[in-house]
């Protein structure tokens, strides 16, 4: 256990390790989940972090796959289009810096996009924060996203809940300490 309620927490059955921000739900406990994916939600915001195992992109430039990988996540979200998606910055994480050390190289993405919850029409605005680990070795990039909702609909079904009062949200901090706390203990996770 850290501060501020946040937890060092067991992925993918304890191949992987990260401290999860205060107030997580395990989703899986909710329902199904992909087995390359965990994903938590805020106990009482719409925020959301996944952890994602992906095929390595080895025709995408090291400083493209980011990019690469926001953008094929716009497409999941039908916000793919300059009006609906906009990356605002990409820098490189400094190993360094990161507890993840078999990684080649990691990057931080900054953007949002317009998406609809449950396939709505209405449309909220979400800051999309990621982190992308690529580890060729393991033929794997690990993505992780941090889905912040800016602005809710008033159409969709995540209005009008107006939150729990005294509600602490996830910050850029918290997917900050989840991103330099990922660690990799059983390289088996890759196959």
């Amino acid at each position: 256990m850290q501060g501020n309620g946040t937890e060092v927490r067991p992925l993918f059955g304890g191949a992987l390790s990260a401290i999860i921000p205060h107030s997580a739900r395990d989703i899986s406990e909710l329902r199904e989940i992909p087995d390359n994916q965990e994903l938590f939600a805020h106990k009482h915001t719409d925020q959301s972090l996944m952890v994602d195992l992906l095929e390595y992109q080895s025709h995408v430039e090291d400083s493209e796959a980011a990019r690469y990988h926001f953008e094929d996540l716009a497409g999941c979200n039908e916000a793919s289009s300059p009006e609906t998606s906009k990356v605002v910055k990409v820098e490189p994480l400094s190993k360094s810096q990161l507890s993840l050390q078999e990684c080649s190289s990691a990057f931080l993405l900054t953007g949002t996009q317009h998406v609809s919850k449950f396939n709505e029409e209405a449309k909220n605005t979400v800051n999309i924060h990621l982190g992308l680990f690529r580890l060729p070795q393991f033929s794997t990039d690990i993505l992780l996203t941090f889905n912040d909702p800016v602005s809710i609909s008033p159409l969709s079904s995540s209005a009008g809940g107006g939150g729990v009062p005294n509600t602490v949200p996830w910050t850029a901090q918290d997917f900050q300490e989840f991103l330099q706390s990922l660690r990799l203990l059983d390289p088996d996770v890759f196959g």
